[in-house]
């Protein structure tokens, strides 16, 4: 049973790209949803095509709740240009409070507006993860953490192995921060499961530390008995890569790995420029708005055409440019081409369904190009296998565009060499063969954009 779970995630409306880790410039209105595109299909959709079990499930930081109501109440006669869902979520406060807190202080308004807040974003979010087709198991909520003994329980078994400890912390490594000074804290011994140095779990004042409860969160995973968990983090959180992993070391005696997924930025461009964005400008594009420009389908593939460690330039023009360039409908289109050349071959009274393919000889496949297409199809199963065990779906993404080129060589040569056609108006056997390797192609070609959460194409429209 796998876990996939998000690092820190930031749920401030309009969130700068990137902040809090999540690893894009298009402005996504809550970065906690790319943790939910990993596991429904940027990290891990190939583990339940392999036989695993996985849970999805969203982290809100605790502190971002707070910050969502001081920002939402600031918005009150801001006259700075602001994105749909700013405006939507500040209008329908103002709907329900008025003027009631204009002049009060914290104490009177911030709680009812952060929760008003937060669970309006919350609803955002859902909508988003809809219309782009994921399905979340889980939305948890840092802030459940705090007051409820989950922390003290995720330390206290630490503690009982050994591995926490008051002590002092070396300075940091380079110039010396004028206000470092050398305090006593609650320590963890993350050394000793792979760590660097040793990690502060509790401050010198007594209020516990972010990773603390990130500690907590992990711990609650262990104790429900998943086996293997994914973490998705932004590029600039790789400094809490060794520490996390010690953690769930040490919390697991070493049983339960963790994965953690490290994603850099999306840069989004149209008409051969860059999208520059901007806060305070008001000026940026939300994965909403992108979806609703080229489809989910397109998004989900173009996304997962790059393995997430590295960057991408998303071309909103290439996304819906019909050729070789665009990998989607590249794919696409060679799915549509045999489904085209199965009716075609139905109309002309040739047996082509899966039961009267079955029975082809595929001797007759012995052409180079033909052959090709069939090796490719042989490294289909081991393919998946790899790219579940690894949680890396790009190289779903890569073999399909692979093999829809093989594909499509093997139909234009066809337009020159007779027997090569799929329809061979000499032969029926050769028909028959030629249909099936076809019909395989286009099997494994619906099942890869099924692992990727894409619907495979029957037409082009």
């Amino acid at each position: 049973m796998v876990d996939g779970a998000a690092g820190r995630w930031p749920l401030a409306c309009g969130a700068h790209p990137g902040h809090g880790g999540f690893p894009a410039r298009i402005g996504l209105r809550t970065p906690v949803l790319v943790h939910a595109g990993l596991e429904a299909g940027r990290t891990a959709p190939g583990l339940p095509k392999a036989g695993e079990a996985v849970t999805a499930a969203g982290e809100e930081a605790a502190t971002q709740p707070r910050q969502i109501g001081r920002a939402k109440r600031c918005r009150f006669g801001h006259r700075r240009p602001l994105d749909r869902d700013r405006q939507e979520v500040g209008q329908a406060l103002k709907d329900r409070v008025g003027d009631a807190y204009v002049g009060k202080g914290e104490d009177v308004w911030l709680q009812e507006v952060r929760n008003f807040a937060t669970d309006a974003m919350m609803d955002l979010i859902r909508e988003d993860l809809k219309l782009l087709g994921i399905e979340m198991d889980v939305f948890f909520s840092e802030k459940s953490l705090y007051g409820t003994g989950k922390i003290e329980a995720a330390l206290e078994s630490l503690d009982a192995k050994g591995l926490i400890y008051q002590g002092v912390l070396e300075p940091p490594k380079g110039k010396k921060p004028e206000d470092w000074e050398p305090r006593e804290q609650t320590l963890f011994k993350s050394t000793e499961h792979g760590d660097d140095v040793d990690r502060p779990v509790k401050k010198s004042d007594g209020a516990w530390t972010y990773f603390a409860p990130d500690i907590a969160y992990h711990y609650d995973k262990v104790e429900r008995g998943f086996d293997e968990l994914i973490d998705i983090f932004g590029a600039d959180h790789g400094g809490y890569v060794k520490r996390m992993k010690a953690a769930v070391s040490a919390l697991s005696d070493g049983k339960v790995p963790l994965d953690i997924k490290l994603c850099q930025l999306v840069k989004l461009f149209k008409d051969g420029q860059e999208f520059k964005m901007s806060k305070r400008a008001g000026t940026f594009v939300t994965l909403r708005d992108v979806v609703e420009a080229v489809g989910p389908d397109v998004t989900r593939f173009m996304l997962l055409t790059r393995k997430n460690d590295q960057g991408f330039d998303f071309d909103l023009d290439k996304a819906l440019e019909q050729s070789k360039d665009n990998p989607v409908f590249y794919v696409q289109y060679a799915n549509a081409r045999i489904c085209s050349t199965l009716r075609k071959a139905e109309e002309a009274g040739i047996a082509s369904d899966d039961a009267a393919l079955a029975d082809a000889d595929l001797s007759l496949l012995a052409a180079p190009a033909q052959l090709s297409v069939a090796r490719k199809l042989a490294e289909w199963p081991r393919l998946v296998e790899i790219a579940a065990r690894s949680n890396e779906p790009h190289r779903v993404a890569f073999y399909l565009y692979d093999l829809a080129s093989d594909l499509h060589g093997l139909y234009h040569l066809g337009k020159s060499d007779k027997g090569l056609r799929f329809v061979n108006e000499s032969s029926q056997s050769a028909t028959h063969a030629n249909l099936a390797l076809a019909r395989a192609v286009s099997i494994v070609i619906s099942a890869g954009l099924g692992i990727l959460g894409v619907t495979p194409a029957e037409e082009m429209r």
